[in-house]
């Protein structure tokens, strides 16, 4: 892989996860909302297509990865033309569409990342994978949301308290992944090198020596930073307190960008779905 494929798979990840809240959020957010929403994933997904890297790099030129991401973002420009506007008999179907791409994509993304690690590496490849995009959707549109109510002051509290919930709930499903994901790494006596078979490198001997402060900043922003926020971001939505809320979010959402690109870069530099 190339440092262009951190790029690809974030903004891909981010884009799906997204499109994966849209199911998530009520009718009364309104119109705008969901045409929003469904515009910044459209454009994010076309913005890894367009930056994906070419030549020898399997995951962002696998034939199944791309088509279904390509599937992914055809459904969700499409939802986002008509939503609102026409055709809401095939909404459903747009979205059910564009998830399934989403997963799909994903899904493959992840099991050529890790098509040489055994079975127990691939089947958490393809967990961190999820639940990157999960954690990054739910972010993006709580954070969408909670802004939203400086659009629709009267929408009820209880819309944002529910996507923060879902929030909460990613964030301790990364959080266990990422742990099974390091603690198999470490276990495990020497992780293949990418591109010199034979060759390897001890996990546990990384994270300890200068270059494990990677691995230490994205333990830190990525997931220790958004499960104090997303915590803080729950208390002051309990309180009904929108703005403060949507404030912690904004934070929170940086937290976990930042660290889901060094989750990325790891990925690249160790093999290790972090």
């Amino acid at each position: 892989m190339s440092l262009s494929t951190v790029l690809f798979l974030f903004l891909a990840h981010l884009g799906a996860g997204i499109v994966f809240t849209l199911v998530l959020v009520s009718r009364d957010a309104g119109v705008k909302f969901f045409r929003f929403n469904s515009g910044l994933a459209a454009i994010l997904l076309a913005a890894a297509l367009a930056f994906r890297p070419t030549g020898s790099d399997a995951i962002a030129t696998s034939t199944t990865a791309l088509t279904a991401l390509v599937v992914c973002e055809a459904a969700v420009l499409l939802y986002w033309a008509t939503v609102g506007r026409m055709l809401a008999s095939i909404r459903p179907a747009l979205v059910a569409t564009a998830i399934g791409g989403g997963a799909v994509a994903i899904v493959a993304q992840a099991l050529i990342a890790s098509s040489d690690r055994g079975l127990p590496m691939q089947v958490l490849t393809v967990a961190s994978f999820l639940s990157s995009a999960a954690l990054l959707g739910g972010a993006c549109t709580a954070m969408i949301l909670g802004h939203w109510y400086l659009v629709i002051p009267s929408m009820q509290v209880r819309h944002l308290q529910s996507i923060v919930k879902v929030h909460i709930a990613s964030t301790i499903v990364r959080v266990v992944v990422v742990g099974a994901a390091v603690f198999l790494a470490i276990v495990t006596p020497l992780t293949p090198f990418p591109g010199q078979p034979g060759l390897g490198f001890s996990f546990r001997h990384y994270i300890l020596t200068s270059g494990g402060i990677f691995f230490w900043q994205r333990v830190l922003f990525g997931l220790a930073g958004p499960a104090i926020l997303s915590y803080l971001t729950w208390e002051t939505a309990k309180i009904r307190s929108t703005q403060s809320a949507t404030g912690i979010l904004y934070v929170d959402f940086f937290t976990i960008v930042v660290g889901e690109v060094l989750a990325k870069y790891l990925l690249l530099a160790t093999r290790v779905p972090v």
